[in-house]
């Protein structure tokens, strides 16, 4: 599976020492929908990514990924160290001028 360039860098950035790789991913009117939280914005996004790594340890592997109403929907094995690891989640991506506009993970 190939997936768009800002989606690869999603799933393979490293934290913290790809931070500014990732928050380039992102537009700058990006939003990410995580954990009943909302985060606006490349660095505001880049510091809730390097919490959330720092907090589960978690890798996600993308499984599959099919095209619903205009986004991009993602499903992806997520291990780490959170209660019912693994898990399977969607994330679902509205792409915008080759980076991520929106996200909603679930």
């Amino acid at each position: 599976m190939t997936l768009p360039a800002p989606i690869h860098t999603y799933f393979t950035a490293e934290a913290p020492q790809d931070g500014a790789m990732f928050s380039a991913a992102f537009a700058p009117d990006a939003v990410v929908h995580d954990e009943g939280a909302i985060h606006r914005g490349p660095a505001e996004i880049e510091a809730w990514w390097k919490a959330a790594k720092a907090k589960y340890r978690h890798r996600a592997e993308p499984l599959d990924m099919t095209k619903v109403g205009g986004k991009l929907l993602v499903r992806a094995r997520v291990s780490g160290e959170f209660p019912g690891s693994p898990a399977v989640l969607s994330f679902t991506f509205g792409l915008a001028e080759g980076r991520i506009r929106d996200l909603r993970i679930g």
